[in-house]
């Protein structure tokens, strides 16, 4: 993982929806994530909508992603977990199934999805990811978002 965020883009004029999914499983790191998702929208998407769905855990998380992208109406999704390893290898393929799963999502639907859902060594790392302001991925997640709805909108006359 990077020691940094990516800088501010620019802020976006035209009101847009972002679609939060997030997974109950460790709490206090998600909701650090999303708080720091909503601070940095205010700034960089100002009148932007924000709707929001919770899952109990991160391998919850592409189905409704699905759910939400053949909704439509949404500008780009952004997926918030935290996977925490453990002594097996549990953490490990449901962040890679998750991964993969995103990935497809968005190919498919050809709707950006911000992958941030996290698999971290111990709570140390979640706590400098999810908590703090310096590496925070909610903050990075925002900004990812807004830059992927600038870089979309190249193609949207085409389509």
């Amino acid at each position: 993982m990077a020691n940094i965020i990516p800088s501010r883009p620019r802020q976006i004029g035209s009101r847009r929806t972002f679609a939060i999914v997030a997974s109950n499983y460790h709490q206090e790191y998600v909701d650090g994530m999303i708080a720091h998702v909503e601070r940095e929208l205010d700034v960089i998407a100002p009148g932007g909508f924000i709707q929001r769905y919770d899952v109990p855990g991160a391998f919850e998380i592409p189905l409704i992603v699905q759910e939400v992208a053949l909704r439509g109406g949404v500008d780009v999704i952004i997926a918030l977990g935290v996977i925490i390893e453990g002594e097996t290898a549990h953490g490990s393929l449901i962040g890679e199934t998750i991964t993969k799963s995103l990935q497809q999502l968005s190919i498919t639907h050809r709707l950006p999805i911000v992958h941030e859902v996290l698999l971290m060594k111990d709570e140390a790392q979640a706590r400098v990811r999810c908590l703090e302001e310096e590496m925070n991925r909610g903050t990075e997640a925002a900004r990812v978002a807004v830059r992927m709805i600038e870089a979309m909108g190249v193609f949207s006359s085409r389509r």
